[in-house]
C-alpha cells in the first residue's frame, strides 16, 4: 500500500516505475518525474488500463476512490473505460447545449439573413424582446409555455401586433437552430391561436381620385422645412418604401438620364431597384439639390447632415397637414399608386416591378432584373405624374388605360 510520504520520495529513474496500492491501480513514475494514477483490469477477456489523473492533482485518496468506482462497474459487468467515453461525451454535449443559448443562435440566424440594414434593425428590435427572459437560456431547453409567457407578456401591454410578429421571428430562429441540429423543433408551430388575432391592417392610404387632389394641394401649402415638403412631394412620384426614400443618396441619381439606382442593400428584397423619374420628380430634385446637394443624404437629419431624416419625419409631417393615421401614412403613398394604376389599365407586373414587391408565382419570379419593364414602367411614371398634375390643378381626371408601347 501506498502512502502519500512514499509517493513524494519517489524518483525517477531510466525507465518508467510503477508503484503498486493494490486493486490493479499503481503509480506510474515516468523518467521526467511526471506521476501517473493508472489502474490495469481484465474485460471481456482483454486487458484493458484506465487513467485516474496526475498526482498531486489527484490525490492519494481520490485515486483509490475512482479505483473503488471502478471496480463496482466491474462487479455490475460494465466496462469503467466505455462508461467513462459515455460520461464524457454527455458532459461535452451539454456543454455545447449550454453555450447555444436562444440569443447567440439568433444572432447567428440574424448575421446570416442578407436583407437590408433596415430590415436587420427590425429583426434586432423584435428578438430583443425576448432575450431579457430567455436570451440565456440554452435554446435547445426552452419550452413553449416559456416563449407564451414572454409573448404574452408583450401582448399583455396592448402592442398585440407586436407580439404576432416577434412570435413570427422566434419561429425563424427555432426552425434555423433545427436545421443546425441545436434544437429539435420549432416551438412557435404549437402557440398557433394562442396569441390575441391580429386584423388585417394596411397601411392607410387616400386613394380616391378627389381626396389626391386635396392631399397633393395641401403638401403645395405645407409651411414646415423646406426638405421635409420636398420629401412630400417627392413620396407620390416615386412611391419607394418610406425607409428607402429617406435613406436616398445624391450619388444614386442621375437627374440627367431621369433615373434613380437604388442598390440592393438598401432594399427590403437585397435586389438593386430602378426608379424612372418623370419630369415632375426631376424638378423637385433639382429644387432641393440647391440645398442639399453638397452633403451625402437627399434628405438630410435636421440635427446633423451625416445621418438621414428621422423616420418619422414624412409622418409627423402628414399629422400636421391634418392627416390621421388612419387616414394617410407615409407608406400610403404605394398604396395609393398601386390602387389608382390597376384601375388605369396599366400591367400588373409593370406595377409590382414598380413597386419592388416579391414576386408570387413563377411568371414574376422570372423576372428578376431591375431593368424589367424598364420602357413600360417609365411611360408610366410620367403619366401617373401628369395624372397626378391633374388632380392637384382640380381638374377632372378620369382613369385612363396606358398608352399602347
Amino acid at each position: 500500500m501506498l502512502t502519500d510520504t512514499a509517493i513524494r520520495k519517489a524518483k525517477p529513474a531510466a525507465s518508467p516505475l510503477k508503484l503498486s496500492d493494490g486493486g490493479g491501480m499503481y503509480l506510474l513514475v515516468k523518467p521526467d518525474g511526471g506521476k501517473y494514477w493508472r489502474m490495469n483490469y481484465r474485460f471481456g477477456g482483454k486487458q484493458k488500463t484506465l487513467s485516474f489523473g496526475v498526482y498531486p492533482t489527484v490525490t492519494l485518496a481520490d485515486a483509490r476512490q475512482r479505483r473503488e468506482d471502478a471496480r463496482k462497474l466491474l462487479a455490475n459487468d460494465s466496462d469503467p473505460s466505455e462508461v467513462r467515453k459515455v460520461i464524457k461525451a454527455e458532459r461535452i454535449e451539454a456543454a455545447i447545449t449550454a453555450a447555444d443559448t436562444f440569443e447567440i443562435v439568433a444572432r447567428e440566424w440574424m448575421a446570416r439573413q442578407e436583407v437590408a440594414e433596415i430590415t436587420k434593425g427590425k429583426n434586432e428590435w423584435l428578438l430583443g424582446h425576448l432575450f431579457p427572459s430567455i436570451g440565456k437560456r440554452p435554446i435547445a431547453g426552452i419550452t413553449a409555455r416559456e416563449l407564451l409567457a414572454v409573448l404574452r407578456e408583450i401582448e399583455a401591454t396592448g402592442k398585440i401586433e407586436t407580439a404576432n410578429r416577434v412570435k413570427v421571428k422566434a419561429g425563424q430562429v427555432f426552425r434555423y437552430a433545427v436545421l443546425e441540429g441545436k434544437a429539435d423543433a420549432d416551438l412557435t408551430a404549437s402557440l398557433r391561436g394562442a396569441l390575441k388575432s391580429l386584423k388585417n391592417k394596411h397601411h392607410a392610404a387616400v386613394t380616391d381620385p378627389t381626396a389626391i387632389g386635396a392631399l397633393l394641394r395641401a403638401i403645395d401649402g405645407f409651411a414646415g422645412q423646406f426638405s421635409t415638403q420636398q420629401a412630400l412631394k417627392l413620396a407620390p412620384l416615386v412611391f419607394v418604401r418610406p425607409g428607402e426614400l429617406r435613406h436616398a443618396e445624391w450619388t444614386e441619381f442621375d437627374l440627367e438620364g431621369a433615373i434613380w439606382r437604388i442598390p440592393g442593400h438598401k432594399m427590403k428584397m437585397k435586389a438593386a431597384h430602378l426608379v424612372p423619374l418623370s419630369t415632375q420628380a426631376v424638378t423637385v430634385l433639382r429644387d432641393l439639390h440647391a440645398l442639399t446637394g453638397g452633403g451625402r443624404y437627399v434628405f438630410p437629419g435636421a440635427r446633423t447632415a451625416s445621418r438621414p431624416m428621422s423616420e418619422n419625419t414624412v409622418t409627423a409631417a402628414l399629422r400636421r397637414l391634418g392627416y390621421t393615421g388612419e387616414e394617410m401614412t407615409g407608406h400610403g403613398f404605394r398604396s395609393m399608386a398601386a390602387t389608382r394604376l390597376n384601375e388605369m389599365g396599366w400591367n400588373p407586373d409593370a406595377i409590382e416591378r414598380q413597386l419592388a414587391h416579391a414576386e408570387s408565382n413563377k411568371v414574376r419570379d422570372a423576372y428578376t432584373s431591375a431593368a424589367q419593364y424598364l420602357e413600360e414602367r417609365t411611360r408610366m411614371m410620367q403619366t401617373w405624374a401628369d395624372y397626378l398634375d391633374g388632380l392637384r390643378n382640380g381638374a377632372k381626371v378620369v382613369a385612363f388605360k396606358r398608352k399602347a408601347g
